[in-house]
């Protein structure tokens, strides 16, 4: 009789606890799928960005070693001593990749986390998000150029108003072409510049 009771008191027990585990992963797992999985800033889809896609040869071949390892192998460049850090030349940053228009200076702050900030792109569908869980255990929101795919960095909730955003974005996925000086546009007839050397 000792025996029947407690063998039905230890299948109580161990169902008792299937059933409040199995609650707990469900929990879990919904709890990962609807916070995490949500990029902080949503994609804007967009028909008028035709992809660029190369091979891994054709990007060494026009990248920097550098540029190809933050913008192809989604590297981190170095904090602080990286080319556009404190730069408020006026001017868009375009993707040191393929060119699209990315950034521009009227956006852009100094945040003091050692890369350039800024609170917005030049325009949403230009970039494109991805959830990122290769650091640690923080789940981070990638930001990458929409036309080639090309590593730019992340987007945080801690910049400055009017977005509350912070993108912050390696140099060197990114080439400043300035703006030109009322001058320099009348002598030039475009307004089109672009950057020289190997990007």
């Amino acid at each position: 009789m000792d025996n029947n009771r407690l063998r039905s008191a230890a299948i109580l027990v161990l169902g008792l606890l299937i059933v409040v585990g199995g609650c707990f992963g469900g929990f879990l797992l919904y709890n990962r799928l609807t916070s995490e999985d949500v990029p902080l800033v949503q994609e804007v889809d967009s028909d008028e960005i035709i992809p660029i896609v190369k091979t891994d040869a054709e990007w060494k071949a026009i990248l920097t070693p550098e540029q190809y390892y933050v913008t192809r192998e989604h590297g981190t460049e170095r904090p602080h001593i990286n080319q556009y850090n404190k730069t408020m030349t006026k001017g868009v940053y375009r993707c040191a990749c393929c060119e699209l228009p990315l950034f521009d200076s009227e956006h852009k702050f100094i945040s003091k986390s050692g890369w350039p900030s800024f609170y917005q792109p030049i325009d949403k569908k230009n970039v494109g998000f991805k959830t990122d869980r290769s650091w640690s255990q923080e789940v981070r929101t990638e930001v990458h150029c929409k036309r080639c795919k090309g590593h730019l960095g992340h987007v945080f909730d801690d910049g400055p108003d009017p977005t509350g955003l912070r993108y912050c974005i390696n140099s060197v996925s990114i080439n400043l072409v300035p703006a030109l000086q009322k001058s320099d546009a009348a002598n030039s007839g475009a307004g089109n510049s672009s950057s020289g050397g190997k990007k």
